[in-house]
């Protein structure tokens, strides 16, 4: 029969030295030695009602068995505690407060990693208050405003058959019909199906230009935002591009975002890979950002970004 034990009891039985011996005869000896040295045990190192609470009130009893408690970790204890167990994974604290509006100072680079300078990012496009919501709402335009719409069925009067009365109204035990071209018979008409329409909805031109400047922070903020002085690369062989995509840390995904027109070379060199895709500043939207992990921008880019945030909206 198991030995019932509260946890009042155990906490009573003292050091931890006692336990180990009580293991060790009760793999020699049995389980029955074993519940006879725990209730003699228990015997000795029990404690009245009136000594129990004083102890709880000094905080004796606590000291004491601590052994028993669950670890508590220290500055020095932390060789105590299995090494395996804890993470080695660094935590990552930002330097500065997100959403201030302050000019950002991010150095200046090339495919070669080169130095370049430094440029200062504006704060009101790339220091804003991060909002998902607004984000959320950017991405549903984007995703209806894309969709074709061309979806199309054959109501009862486009669908091809004969318009003849397929037998008389009366007579023959079966249900009447007019047409042989309703929804009920095979190859007939779809009742309310979809018909070609626009899938877009309306979304605020403030709104969206707010979604674009909270992805740009969000990218700078994590440290994903790359600026290069140009997009130039010497050789439209597609190998350079992967040497460069390779060299950036923490890369999966690259966004190549460049002023004016892409350059023939860049085009070349990265229609073979999947995971590094070009745009000009005119098509930078907030739903390519979110899908590349790391955005590289040109100056001309970052400088038509910003003129372009910066626009009046025509009302």
């Amino acid at each position: 029969m198991a030995l019932s034990i509260s946890r009042r009891a155990v906490q009573l039985l003292g050091p931890l030295s006692q336990w180990r011996c009580i293991g060790s005869v009760s793999a020699a000896n049995g389980s029955s030695h074993w519940a006879h040295d725990l209730r003699g045990l228990i015997s000795q190192q029990s404690l009245s009602t009136v000594e129990f609470s004083q102890s709880l009130r000094d905080g004796a009893f606590f000291s004491g068995h601590r052994r028993l408690s669950t670890s508590i970790l220290t500055p020095n204890g932390e060789a105590d505690f299995p090494s395996d167990l804890l993470s080695k994974k660094k935590v990552i604290v930002p330097d500065r407060e997100i959403g201030l509006y302050q000019d950002l100072v991010i150095p200046v680079t090339n495919f070669l990693s080169e130095e370049k300078g430094l440029m200062v990012l504006a704060g009101d496009v790339f220091d804003v208050p991060i909002r998902k919501d607004i984000v959320h709402r950017v991405v549903r335009w984007q995703l209806a405003k894309r969709q074709q719409g061309t979806h199309s069925t054959k109501t009862i009067s486009e669908v091809s058959g004969t318009g003849r009365k397929p037998w008389k109204q009366k007579g023959t035990g079966r249900a009447r019909h007019g047409s042989r071209r309703g929804p009920q018979f095979r190859g007939g008409a779809t009742m309310h199906g979809p018909k070609p329409r626009s899938h877009a909805i309306k979304l605020n031109k403030k709104v969206r230009r707010l979604g674009l400047k909270i992805a740009l922070t969000a990218r700078a903020a994590e440290g994903k935002l790359l600026i290069f002085d140009d997009m130039e690369i010497p050789t439209h062989k597609t190998k350079n591009v992967v040497n460069y995509v390779e060299q950036m840390e923490n890369t999966k995904k690259v966004l190549l975002v460049d002023g004016g027109p892409i350059n023939e070379k860049l085009k070349l060199a990265t229609q073979n890979l999947h995971y590094v895709n070009v745009l000009p500043s005119i098509g930078l939207n907030v739903y390519s950002i979110l899908l590349h992990d790391t955005l590289v921008m040109s100056r001309d880019a970052v400088n038509r970004i910003v003129e372009r945030m910066h626009t009046p909206i025509n009302r």
